[in-house]
């Protein structure tokens, strides 16, 4: 299959996916809402159903697209949008917002509409300008990745000190670390989409500079690559695009990380393709999870989280049994 036809395929599977969306609810697939001419059904199609699968499907693509971008960056398959601290930043400080306001009911109202998105979004993006902080910028990709490391599992650790402490806020942190797409609509729309047009065009502007380190640093040196300055404008891609997702929906798990793979054969070792079918391959896998976590065992629903890392843990692992993850990721 070409470029151009698995392009079209995913495009076609995300529209797809998007319209079994509007049929999964807390009862399940049902048609009534499509059909429906009461005014409840169809506020319930337009108001909660349509903007959460839209919210679904970019957040995806914003890890699809950070994704590529980390296993561009560090030359490695396995490099997620995590690997810099995002998520323990993001976690940190939406522990930090929960403890200062309280758990009860009409705080954290206000707090998932006004103060938690902020408050992951904010650590994030702070986490990774301090894993710059400690590397010295972005010249050496070793010390910019043990940086990562190092900050992530310093603030998970300050993250699980203080809900110790606040054994309230675990139930809410519980439900950010697991992922969580059920308070996506019309203002989580208003964020992803200008985040996912701007950091795509980054990246995107990024990919012949990508291209040169997948040869190697001392090549793409001799092509008069400016390696510090490209790192550190990929790093702003990776926390602008991984802040806003783990923002809105918390730390969904996978997706960032197998939706390159899925379309890697097919790219030829070029990132611009690459970083356009990992985004439309993203939106797709998160829309499928947050389906299958609304549909599963309805009336009750699963963290996307879950579903997400069970579903990318299984794919990772047949290939691994196949023998094919390394082709996958050439």
């Amino acid at each position: 299959m070409s470029t151009r036809a698995l392009a079209l395929t995913l495009l076609a599977a995300g529209l797809a996916l998007l319209l079994l969306g509007l049929c999964v609810g807390s009862t399940g697939l049902s048609l009534d809402a499509l059909r429906g001419a009461d005014d409840l059904p169809r506020a319930i199609l337009w108001e909660i159903r349509l903007p959460r699968s839209i919210g679904a499907w970019l957040t995806g693509a914003l890890l699809g697209v950070a994704g590529a971008t980390a296993q561009g960056l560090f030359r490695n398959p396995l490099a997620d949008p995590y690997l810099l601290g995002a998520s323990a930043g993001a976690a940190l400080g939406v522990a930090l917002v929960l403890v200062g306001c309280g758990t009860g009911a009409v705080a954290v109202t206000v707090l998932a509409k006004l103060g938690l998105t902020g408050a992951a979004f904010a650590g994030s993006v702070g986490a990774m300008a301090l894993t710059l902080t400690l590397a010295r910028g972005a010249e050496h990709t070793l010390r910019l990745l043990l940086a990562g490391v190092i900050v992530g599992v310093v603030l998970l650790a300050a993250t699980s000190v203080l809900t110790l402490l606040n054994p309230d806020v675990l139930r809410s942190m519980q439900v950010f670390m697991l992922g969580n797409t059920a308070l996506l609509g019309r203002a989580s729309i208003a964020m992803l989409l200008p985040v996912l047009v701007l950091g795509g065009v980054a990246a995107f502007g990024a990919r012949r500079a990508l291209d040169a380190l997948a040869l190697g640093e001392s090549t793409a040196r001799s092509l008069g690559l400016p390696l510090a300055g490209v790192r550190f404008a990929l790093v702003g891609v990776l926390a602008l695009c991984t802040g806003a997702a783990v923002a809105q929906c918390g730390l969904v798990a996978f997706v960032g990380l197998v939706a390159p793979h899925l379309v890697r054969g097919r790219c030829g070792g070029a990132h611009g393709p690459l970083l356009a079918l990992a985004a439309l391959a993203g939106g797709a896998l998160l829309l499928s999870a947050d389906i299958l976590a609304r549909g599963l065992f309805a009336p009750q629903e699963l963290p996307v989280g879950i579903v997400t890392s069970l579903l990318g843990g299984a794919y990772l692992l047949v290939l691994m049994q196949r023998g094919r993850f390394g082709r996958a990721s050439a």
